[in-house]
């Protein structure tokens, strides 16, 4: 298994912006598909946002459309998500997670089998 570390997280203001990051300990790393869960306290993981193959293909939640962008860096052992115009409702401790897989599992949330230890996002009114 492969350790992601994740930074990036902290606390806005509603309207504000954060970017989180998670890149792999290992540079050797292949796995093609990379994402962003998160969890609220009393509520189940949701996924947030994935990516496939470096990028060919994306997927994100619905109430993050057009708000969160997630993205592969050059070595395809980290990846980024940034987050813009960020709601109360945003709130939560956000999970880095990858594989390797094909692209509709990916693109389903389904078949990560390496996991960060999380960042906290919290955005008050």
């Amino acid at each position: 298994r492969v350790q992601l570390v994740e930074s990036g997280g902290g606390s806005v203001q509603t309207g504000g912006s954060l970017r989180l990051s998670c890149a792999a300990n290992d540079y050797t790393y292949s796995g093609n598909c990379m994402g962003w869960f998160r969890q609220a306290p009393g509520e189940e993981r949701e996924g947030v946002a994935f990516i496939w193959d470096g990028g060919k293909s994306t997927y994100y939640a619905d109430p993050v459309k057009g708000r969160f962008t997630i993205s592969r860096g050059d070595t395809k052992t980290s990846v980024f998500m940034q987050m813009n115009n960020l709601r109360p409702e945003d709130t939560a401790m956000y999970y880095c997670a990858a594989g390797l897989t094909i692209e509709y599992l990916c693109l389903a949330g389904t078949d990560f089998d390496n996991w960060g230890q999380g960042t906290q996002v919290a955005v008050s009114s």
